[in-house]
């Protein structure tokens, strides 16, 4: 193997990174971060990633945004074909096209064809399922090697975030790790020192790993649900066919527009069928009508990217308003910070217990864990810094960078692996 033929590669639920050692390397443009983002366009033809098939969508180019991929990981969903324009590709196939894009900035960075990976992997793609676990990371490898990496190794992603963390310290330390990313919640408690930097085999000083699959695209189906999508009908009533019976309409609708990964099962002929007939039905068509013209227009990720950019203000402000003109004119819906922890509020006890059984597998009190680090961009909301923190009271939070920390420590641990 030539030596600069190896990198760390962080394929992230809503960011990517690609680390050679301590550095984080370009992969878009001059960014060192990318959106989990694929745009494929019907104008021009071709594909487009990161920032820049987002900035396609919202200046509303013709083609299809998918985002979130790294959820379908271990669901049935990853075999499924979607069918754009005159090609079907599978799930796992648009995840390939964006590890490619990721490979293709590592080959640029290291001036060769990069051949070894350690890819971060979440503690738990899939909750209180082994089998449907081992399967996604099987899956996530066999579309490694589709594109072209001969040697992947994986690393749990808070491992990983630790490794970071350890180049800041100066003596031997108890570190709980938080790595609360885009879809899910991983705790690790790690002894870190700068001697234990220098070694290759680090398994005696990782004391307990646990993870939840919980994320930031989970508080965002969870803030646009609460806030978002009884604008577009949810809990409203619709007339049955027959009798006048008054019944719900389906949640099922709102869920999905509210899901990222799942937004493009809404935008087939039988949905909108589906939607017509309820208008006509409904109690309130007006709201049915919104509804069934935000899909038929296809501007799923128009309401998702505004819930999204709401959340991420109410992590640092009272107050946001979630702009939807571009779906309505003058359609603008307030929210509050109050409405995020509520929100939010039912997937606090998870993350509360997670990072308590993390403390008990440790077998360690938690007076002795001297820092709390934090990575990941859903430790910026107020609550979920909360739940996780208060399991040390008396720690000392750290954070991390919020979205290289975990690549940083992949590319650190693939330079000791294959140097």
């Amino acid at each position: 193997m030539m030596r600069n033929s190896f990198c760390g590669l962080d394929f992230g639920t809503s960011n990517s990174t690609v680390a050679r050692g301590s550095a984080l390397v370009p992969v878009e443009g001059d960014k060192l971060t990318i959106p989990s983002s694929i745009f494929f366009d019907f104008e021009e033809g071709g594909v487009r990633f990161g920032r820049e098939a987002l900035r396609a969508y919202v200046e509303g180019t013709d083609g299809r945004l998918m985002r979130s991929l790294k959820s379908v990981l271990g669901h049935p969903l990853l075999d499924e074909t979607v069918r754009i324009k005159r090609k079907a590709y599978t799930y796992g196939d648009i995840i390939g096209l964006l590890v490619a894009h990721l490979k293709r900035a590592a080959d640029a960075a290291a001036g060769a064809d990069v051949t070894h990976v350690v890819m971060g992997r979440p503690v738990r793609f899939v909750d209180d399922d082994a089998g449907a676990d081992a399967k996604a990371q099987d899956a996530l490898e066999r579309i490694a090697r589709a594109q072209g990496f001969a040697h992947v190794e994986f690393q749990y992603e808070p491992i990983a975030a630790a490794l970071d963390y350890e180049r800041t310290v100066a003596e031997e330390q108890y570190a709980l790790i938080a790595d609360i990313g885009g879809g899910t919640s991983d705790f690790s408690i790690v002894r870190v020192s700068p001697q234990g930097a220098a070694r290759t085999d680090r398994s005696a000083d990782v004391l307990a790993n646990q993870g939840v699959h919980i994320g930031g695209t989970d508080f965002d189906r969870l803030l646009s649900m609460k806030a978002v999508m009884p604008h577009f009908g949810l809990a409203s009533e619709t007339k049955s066919h027959f009798g006048g019976k008054i019944l719900p309409v389906p949640n099922g609708y709102f869920v999905d527009l509210a899901t990222w990964h799942r937004i493009n099962l809404l935008y087939t002929q039988e949905v909108a069928r589906e939607l017509a007939d309820l208008e006509k039905r409904s109690l309130t068509p007006q709201l049915l009508r919104r509804l069934r013209e935000v899909i038929e227009a296809r501007h799923g990720h128009t309401v998702a990217l505004g819930v999204e950019a709401a959340k991420i203000a109410l992590s640092a402000q009272e107050r946001s308003a979630i702009d939807l003109s571009e779906i309505e004119p003058g359609l603008a819906i307030e929210t509050t910070r109050g409405d995020l922890q509520a929100a939010v509020e039912t997937r606090l006890a998870s993350l509360r217990a997670a990072s308590a059984e993390t403390l008990a597998q440790a077998g360690i009190a938690a007076e002795r864990i001297d820092a709390i680090f934090l990575t990941g961009g859903s430790t910026a909301i107020p609550a979920v810094r909360e739940a996780v923190t208060a399991i040390a009271p008396r720690a000392r939070v750290v954070e991390g960078d919020m979205f290289g920390s975990v690549g940083l420590g992949l590319g650190l641990d693939a330079a000791r692996r294959f140097l």
